[in-house]
Order: C-alpha cells, then sequence, then structure tokens
C-alpha cells in the first residue's frame, strides 16, 4: 500500500492501499483515516461502481471530479464490450487506432510493462481524474485510486508504503519534490488483496511519469519477483523498461533502484 503523510517543517504524505496483481479490486479504505491532510486542501471522496477514489486538491471540483470518473469508467466499460479480451487478458492485446483515450492509454502501458490492459486501469483512471480537475482550474491534486496515485503538487510530498504483514509495512516513504511533478506512483502485491500476482513480493513499487505505466509495471515487477532475488526485477523495471525508481519488499528484505528517495516515517 502506499500512502501520503505530512511532515513537521515540510508538507506532505499520502497512503495508498495495496491491491493484487492484474487489475484493482474494490474494499474499505480504511487506511485513508491515517493520511494527514492538508489545512489549504479539499479532501473529498468519489465513487463510482468499483471505483472508489479519494482526493485532495486546492480547489473542491467535487462535481467535475464525479463527471471525470464517470466518464473514464464508461470508456473502459464500453470498450470492454467491443473487446472483451481488453478485460480479461493477462498478456499485452494490439493497440486499436478507433479506441478511446483511457483504454488506449491502458493497452501502451500493457504494451510497455509486458502485461494485460487491465493492469493500469486504476493508474489511467487516476491521471483522467487528475488531468482533467487540473486542466478545470486546480493548481494541486492527489488522487489516490485503491494502489494507485496521481500526484501534481507544489510542496513535497512523502508517499507511504505499506506492505501487508512484513515488518518493514509502514515504517518507510518516498519523497517527491514539486519539480519532478506530476508524477504516477502504484504499488503491488502478491500477499494482499484479491488479484492475481505470479510472483511473491509485499509490495512492488513504481514511480514514473505516467501513472498507468507506473501502475501496470507495479505488477509485472511484482510478478518477476520470486523467491529472494530482486535484483534482477528491478534491473528489468528501471534499466530495461525505463520506470523513475522501483521498490520490492518480501518480508524483512527492501531492494530499491533509480530516482527514488526513501525517508523514515
Amino acid at each position: 500500500m502506499l500512502g501520503t503523510h505530512e511532515k513537521k517543517g515540510n508538507p506532505g504524505v499520502f497512503a495508498l492501499k495495496l491491491k493484487g496483481g492484474q487489475g484493482s479490486f474494490y474494499a474499505k479504505r480504511s487506511y485513508r483515516r491515517r493520511v494527514p491532510r492538508f489545512p489549504d486542501w479539499h479532501c473529498f471522496q468519489i465513487r463510482y461502481r468499483e471505483s472508489d477514489l479519494w482526493i485532495q486538491a486546492d480547489m473542491e471540483l467535487l462535481g467535475e471530479a464525479e463527471r471525470l470518473l464517470i466518464e473514464g469508467r464508461l470508456q473502459v466499460e464500453g470498450y470492454g464490450e467491443k473487446r472483451p479480451e481488453f478485460l480479461f487478458s493477462h498478456t499485452p492485446i494490439p493497440l486499436d487506432d478507433l479506441s478511446p483515450h483511457v483504454p488506449r492509454k491502458m493497452m501502451v502501458a500493457g504494451i510497455e510493462a509486458e502485461v494485460g490492459p487491465m493492469a493500469a486501469v486504476a493508474g489511467a483512471i487516476a491521471e483522467y481524474v487528475g488531468e482533467g480537475l487540473m486542466e478545470a482550474g486546480c493548481k494541486e491534486v492527489v488522487v489516490e485510486n485503491g494502489g494507485d496515485i496521481y500526484v501534481a503538487a507544489k510542496r513535497p510530498i512523502i508517499v507511504g508504503v505499506f506492505a501487508g504483514d512484513s515488518p518493514l509495512s509502514g515504517r518507510i516513504g518516498i519523497s517527491l519534490e514539486p519539480w519532478e511533478m506530476p508524477l504516477g506512483v502504484a504499488t503491488s502485491s502478491a500477499t494482499v488483496g484479491h488479484s492475481w500476482s505470479y510472483g511473491t513480493a509485499d509490495a512492488a513499487c513504481i514511480v514514473a511519469k505516467d501513472p498507468a505505466f507506473a501502475d501496470a509495471m507495479a505488477t509485472a515487477l511484482g510478478n518477476r519477483v520470486r523467491g529472494g532475488d530482486l535484483e534482477d526485477a528491478l534491473e528489468w523495471a528501471v534499466d530495461e523498461k525505463g520506470a523513475m525508481g522501483a521498490l520490492v519488499i518480501v518480508g524483512s528484505k527492501l531492494a530499491v533502484k533509480g530516482k527514488i528517495r526513501l525517508t523514515a516515517l
């Protein structure tokens, strides 16, 4: 799970819930109660079917956020009705030049990460809502969607990493600086949640410029973590696939690669 928190003298820690490998699942987001809220930001929650988004922003655009969420979800659902493999494939599917924006982002991310398009759905929806709120006038927005975050802020943000029963769960965070944003941060797990993972990671986390890519890559990274060797999976994610940074937790083991800065929580 990822999360954001506030530290003294420096804004910003957010918490995100873990999701299992392929796709996402709906569950109570009790971890949100632990996330500090900025006094100058508005905090609101929106839901549509399985999607449950938690948003902090400098403007309370609740209606616009709801419209964007429904619009993005309808793109995914409508395209899935026309092309069922889009919803069920665990491997990449060919691009369709006539596909709507969100499904296309998901297919591109799936191809890049070598997973099915639904592995990118939460990140793609978070990005769609976040970018839409920025276009509507927000200067700072954080959208959390189950295990994936879109963040665009003018202050430092810390994303807390929660990894189920691992002794490292909730003890470390990833520091993000304003000049790096907007960013996507995503996490996947083989031990938490109901979605499928081929690996054994308690947490597989990706930081990337594209939230849909981060989401798909978190799933792919988690799939590659089997046994105690974490380095090969991290090298694949960062050196071969171009993720900005990657982190893996398996039990008491932690491995990190790329442009990723850790901090104690």
